[in-house]
């Protein structure tokens, strides 16, 4: 049982370990209770301070934010939010420094203090609009953020459960803009607008005037996908431009925040001819990319050495069945080797809290992710082992091609 109720709740650890059926390395199971919890997004870090982690939890019946200490596995409630009041939980972003996460409650953006649990509110979305995704620039000075046309009364939408009204949506062209607050006097500014679905609002981790959005919508049927601002000119442009019948997307910066990393496809949706992992520089002045032959729901890397994928699909690739494990490939300098499998995951994909969203630590020695392979989502930590211990394929897995 816990200490007390309500923010600044002491939750004792609940890890546990065990070893994965396919491959044999050791899984870190961080949480264990009756109801979700799911790491933030994976473009967001979470890893900060000594060694803690933010996180989202239901527990209690409740989604709040909770920090957890990765030497202990203690877990501190940080929110005392309500039930059924809307809560975006799973897109807080942290800022730089460390010391304050943003998300959206409500109608707001709303500031907490990590130390002292105190919270302070930034910014009310006007009547008729919706907040999209948000991230902090890198000095730490401006929240960058979306706001999105409100089209609820046209065509029930639940973008988090099933995507329901993802296609309408994307054809209504809503009008949408990307925003920044000073953080420093609360000015806001508008950077940009456009009749178009503006999502994934990612802001380089090292260079402050930078900021990556998309157009959002089916792949095969957006103009375009990834683009860049300059905050301080308002100089937008496209990223891979000119490449008819390819597919990229769940864009994220590599940790030099010069690189933009992908993942994706080409052909059609209905038939996957390729398949991509590569990074483009900000400018367009480099592109590396590397097919392989399996189709992956996300990636993450923090360079382009070594990647991690969620694979949920099955594909015949050297007579093995890749379906619901974390995958990893290596650079050799002359292209991709992998995938080998890490373990398996076991993931869902039911609703957006429960995709399994692989993300590399910092300092790339280990993997987070979520999955309700127990029934419920849970946290789950796997160390990174040496590449070439890590099997091609698992013999229990082997199907015929």
């Amino acid at each position: 049982m816990a200490n007390r109720q309500g923010k600044g709740t002491v939750w004792p650890s609940e890890k546990r370990q065990f070893q994965d059926v396919l491959t044999g390395v050791t899984v870190t199971q961080l949480t264990d209770y009756c109801a979700h919890s799911f790491h933030i997004y994976f473009t967001n870090n979470s890893f900060y301070g000594n060694g803690k982690l933010l996180f989202a939890s239901e527990r209690e019946n409740v989604a709040n934010l909770y920090s957890m200490d990765l030497h202990s596995g203690e877990m501190t409630q940080l929110t005392d939010l309500t039930r059924g009041r809307h809560a975006r939980i799973q897109d807080t972003f942290l800022h730089p420094g460390g010391e304050e996460a943003f998300f959206v409650y409500e109608r707001s953006i709303l500031a907490l203090n990590l130390l002292t649990m105190e919270e302070r509110s930034l910014y009310t979305v006007p009547e008729g609009y919706n907040f999209g995704s948000m991230s902090c620039t890198a000095d730490g000075r401006k929240l960058c953020f979306g706001i999105n046309e409100d089209m609820s009364g046209r065509f029930p939408t639940d973008m988090g459960n099933g995507y329901l009204g993802f296609e309408q949506y994307f054809a209504a062209r809503p009008h949408c803009a990307i925003m920044a607050l000073s953080l420093s006097d609360g000015t806001v500014t508008k950077l940009h607008e456009e009749r178009v679905w503006i999502g994934h609002i990612n802001t380089s981790p090292t260079q402050a005037n930078l900021l990556t959005f998309c157009h959002e919508g089916p792949w095969d049927l957006i103009d375009h996908r990834i683009w860049v601002l300059d905050i301080e000119t308002g100089r937008v442009w496209k990223v891979r431009d000119n490449r008819e019948k390819e597919y990229v997307g769940h864009e994220y910066w590599l940790a030099d925040g010069i690189h933009i990393g992908y993942h994706g496809f080409t052909g059609s949706l209905t038939n996957h001819d390729g398949k991509i992992i590569g990074a483009v520089r900000y400018d367009n002045s480099e592109v590396h990319d590397y097919s392989f032959p399996f189709q992956n729901m996300h990636v993450h890397s923090n360079d382009m050495q070594f990647v991690v994928g969620d694979g949920q699909q099955t594909s015949a690739y050297h007579g093995t069945q890749y379906q619901d494990t974390l995958q990893v490939w290596r650079n050799t300098g002359d292209g991709f080797e992998g995938p080998r499998i890490l373990c398996k995951h076991r993931g869902s994909f039911h609703s957006q809290k429960l995709h399994v969203h692989p993300r590399l630590s910092p300092d790339g020695q280990q993997v987070l992710f979520t999955s309700d392979m127990s029934g419920y989502g849970n946290l789950y930590m796997v160390d990174v082992p040496d590449f070439e211990t890590l099997p091609v394929r698992p013999k229990e897995q082997e199907v015929q091609v």
